[in-house]
């Protein structure tokens, strides 16, 4: 009951109505379906655009309209995306398999004694042309990844990722400039 009195009874249906939508898309056993589904509920898909079984959360806010993925994108398996703000996939983006990308971060309610220290934030995250993001990473809020950059397997990116570079690790941290 505190989630309702905290959001309201109009945010309370809507998640209703999303979820419901959503179950329906988390259906579709092709990609091509899921990416029907997911531009009739408002996200904007671009041509050759490949959707495996990715999974998203806080869409009840927007609906689908923060997603955004340019041409010849692949997203992969158990891949899990916040829709709490934007995420922007420009063309020839790869994300791997379990990627987490995150667009807020929140304590939990409002009467959460943690809530002054940490209070609730998002930011839209960019992933700019060509750049690829590798298996189980980790991209937080806020976060933009440079064109045709590389994010290693495993990193959780905590920072802006300059084009053509290399990241790996926990923070992730520049290994090598990429070559033209």
């Amino acid at each position: 009951m505190e989630a309702i009195k905290e959001v309201g009874l109009a945010k309370t249906i809507r998640f209703v109505i999303y979820t419901i939508l959503y179950r329906i898309y988390r259906l579709w056993p092709f990609p091509i379906f899921r990416g029907l589904m997911l531009g009739l509920m408002g996200a904007k898909i671009g041509k050759s655009t490949v959707i495996m079984d990715a999974k998203f959360f806080n869409f009840h806010h927007a609906g689908f309209s923060h997603l955004n993925l340019g041409d010849n994108c692949f997203i992969g398996d158990e891949t899990l995306i916040d829709l709490y703000d934007n995420v922007i996939l420009e063309s020839n983006v790869t994300i791997a398999q379990r990627v987490t990308i995150l667009t807020h971060m929140n304590v939990g309610y409002i009467s959460h004694p943690l809530q002054k220290q940490f209070p609730k934030k998002s930011a839209p995250v960019i992933l700019q042309e060509g750049s690829v993001i590798g298996a189980a990473s980790t991209i937080l809020s806020g976060i933009k990844i440079g064109k045709n950059s590389f994010v290693a397997a495993g990193s959780v990116v905590t920072k802006d990722v300059l084009p053509r570079t290399l990241v790996a690790g926990v923070p992730a941290k520049i290994i090598k400039k990429i070559s033209e």
